[in-house]
């Protein structure tokens, strides 16, 4: 049975963020919570059929072992959110996907075909039906289709993609590894603390599967490299593709994340996204 602190769960960036509770107080709910036992927050209901709430979102792709904070105040959501957190906490992470030239769709929005399952880890309501939520991602999964479900909000009916991994102690996983720390750590920003410690753990104590979702949620790539990403459950597949983008030297982060840390350090975690 194991364990992780909360700085193994990196979150997601603050763009558009409103209504956002104390630094302090959040940093003291994320550890508290994140100390839970992995096995309890990524196990699935026993009565698990595949059907999902879906939370389409634009710019976003979250991945498993990362942690997403969201601001919800769309009162389709705030429904959504009763519904999850009085049942299973699971909500499915989607990313809606550009349209084709310029006219409206006639339907729904569309959605890229890999999601993200996730749980609520924590849930706050800041001031009437406004709500914040820890989110953690949990499986990858391909959206077969969507269902009428009678509701506000949508939902869908999802198959989850297994890990395909070498054993941990082969040597290729290994070098892999270690090839893939040694290159996230020379992106990351001179005096970011908290990327720094989260590597020093990450290479102590984590397997090559998680490492690779993390630093590819992590890192600022396009949203098609990251659903590229979220696709491909081959891990070993993952990690080449991350440790070829960190060599070219084609990461930079932007002034923006950059400034994520002050004197007084960084931010953790982040301030909540909005929808």
């Amino acid at each position: 049975m194991s364990c992780f602190p909360a700085s193994f769960l990196v979150c997601g960036d603050s763009r558009g963020s409103h209504n956002v509770v104390p630094v302090k107080e959040k940093e003291i709910r994320v550890r508290e919570t994140a100390m839970q036992n992995l096995d309890d927050v990524t196990k699935l209901p026993e009565d698990f059929d595949g059907q999902v709430r879906l939370f389409p979102l634009p710019n976003l792709v979250v991945f498993p072992h990362a942690m997403q904070p969201l601001h919800l105040f769309e009162p389709r959501y705030v429904q959504m959110l009763k519904e999850s957190v009085s049942s299973d906490r699971l909500i499915a992470m989607a990313t809606l996907t550009p349209l084709k030239g310029t006219q409206w769709p006639t339907t729904l929005p569309p959605i890229a075909s890999t999601v993200c399952l996730g749980r609520i880890l924590t849930h706050t309501e800041v001031e009437s039906n406004r709500h914040n939520i820890l989110l953690v991602g949990i499986r990858r999964a391909k959206l077969v289709a969507e269902i009428d479900a009678g509701k506000p909000f949508r939902v869908g009916q999802i198959d989850l993609i297994d890990d395909f991994e070498l054993p941990g102690s082969t040597a290729e996983s290994q070098h892999l590894k270690q090839e893939l720390l040694d290159a996230f750590g020379s992106v990351m920003p001179v005096g970011k603390s908290m990327q720094q410690n989260l590597h020093q753990l990450m290479s102590d104590q984590m397997s090559l599967g998680p490492i690779t979702d993390i630093v590819a949620y992590t890192l600022p790539f396009s949203i098609e490299d990251k659903l590229q990403l979220l696709r491909e459950s081959d891990v070993g597949s993952r990690a080449r593709f991350l440790v070829d983008r960190l060599k070219s030297g084609s990461i930079k982060f932007n002034a923006a994340q950059e400034e994520n840390e002050t004197k007084d350090g960084p931010m953790f975690p982040p301030p909540f996204s909005s929808n």
